[in-house]
């Protein structure tokens, strides 16, 4: 079977999107014999027309009927990665909706399967967010009543979309992300790692950490014991050399292999995120899958996608832990892992081959 992946952009671009459908066609093929062929829709992309024995179409301008003249003639099964902002710049692709509007009435038997990242943005009154947001969530529901299955990554976008869906699909299955670096089979007990805390991601996530937590950071080195921190990405522009004393190596930015390496090795990962949006942080999902601590500067009093602050993530100004006592940071992280499990990416294949293979109806 061949399916064609629609992204915004793919590796060497970075942006966590493009990593997760590589990984996700990978294990389609290996466990499946599923073969992808992808569409980049972001025209300024720079890559090559195959990564990985994939073939990659990139699209040349933003309109349906370019979309349309690029597709692929034998494929009738499409998985589309949906960002509006991927897509357009005001994150309103009037014209991708319309150009699998336009494919679904010249098939006989087409297939749409959409991976809703996000559904639409909101904003100050002031932020072109906010008077865009009607549009975004019109898009969002046209889009969602033209898919044959819808899937997503919190359970909060899955009520959103089952409602703009208009009874087509009442029950959207939810899936966390899973993690861009590898699933190690055997994760060391925290005992056994380096005292060493990870921050981990993009240029801007970091960055929020080093300027926007400073202190949590620093409280989290001190009260974990903490002897390095390892800063793992694109260069943030910062002179880093210590957090109140703990030396920071800046590793810059590695191979998956490599980064998995370090976490395995740490004993927690640090991140800066709202609770209830840690179902989709692919840094979180790296973490949880090493057998981290994970460790972030909020938390909730309700869980959110199955997440509990305490039970798998320690937030060090709020949560309580007695450190003489490692047990107790075991099994946070034992139990972020045990969660993680439950939608790693052999478990996330199974479910979009059954989507794709029209073997689930909704």
């Amino acid at each position: 079977m061949k399916i064609l992946q629609i992204v915004p952009r793919l590796p060497p671009a970075i942006d966590g999107l493009g990593d997760y459908a590589l990984n996700l066609a990978r294990q389609l093929r290996q466990d499946f014999g599923v073969e992808t062929h992808f569409l980049v829709g972001n025209p300024d992309w720079t890559g090559t027309t195959e990564t990985e024995g994939f073939p990659v179409i990139q699209l040349k301008q933003r309109s349906a009927q370019t979309f349309l003249s690029q597709l692929p003639r034998k494929v009738a099964t499409i998985l589309l990665h949906y960002v509006g902002y991927g897509y357009a710049k005001r994150g309103c692709p009037l014209w991708l909706v319309d150009g699998l509007r336009r494919w679904q009435s010249e098939h006989l038997q087409p297939r749409l399967v959409t991976m809703f990242h996000e559904v639409y943005a909101s904003g100050k009154f002031w932020t072109s967010a906010f008077w865009l947001s009607p549009l975004q969530r019109n898009l969002a529901a046209r889009l969602a009543r033209l898919s044959d299955a819808c899937l997503t990554s919190k359970q909060r976008y899955a009520d959103i979309l089952s409602q703009l869906s208009q009874g087509k699909h009442p029950q959207i299955p939810t899936l966390p992300v899973f993690s861009n670096i590898g699933e190690p089979k055997q994760v060391p007990a925290l005992v056994e790692r380096q005292r060493q805390l990870v921050v981990f991601g993009g240029y801007g996530k970091r960055l929020r950490v080093y300027q926007e937590s400073w202190e949590e950071l620093s409280q989290t080195c001190q009260l974990l014991g903490i002897e390095t921190i390892v800063d793992i990405g694109p260069p943030t522009g910062l002179t880093l050399s210590t957090v109140n004393g703990v030396p920071v190596e800046e590793m810059g930015e590695l191979s998956a292999c490599e980064i998995s390496n370090i976490l395995l090795n740490s004993l927690a990962g640090f991140l800066v995120n709202r609770p209830d949006f840690l179902a989709k942080s692919g840094i979180f999902a790296a973490y949880c899958a090493h057998g981290m601590l994970p460790v972030t500067t909020q938390h909730d009093t309700f869980s959110a996608d199955g997440i509990e602050a305490g039970k798998h993530y320690w937030v060090p100004q709020n949560q309580a832990i007695d450190f003489r006592d490692s047990s107790e940071m075991q099994a946070i992280a034992d139990n972020a892992c045990t969660w993680y499990k439950t939608h790693n990416l052999l478990n996330q294949g199974s479910i979009f081959a059954s989507y794709l293979t029209a073997k689930v109806t909704t």
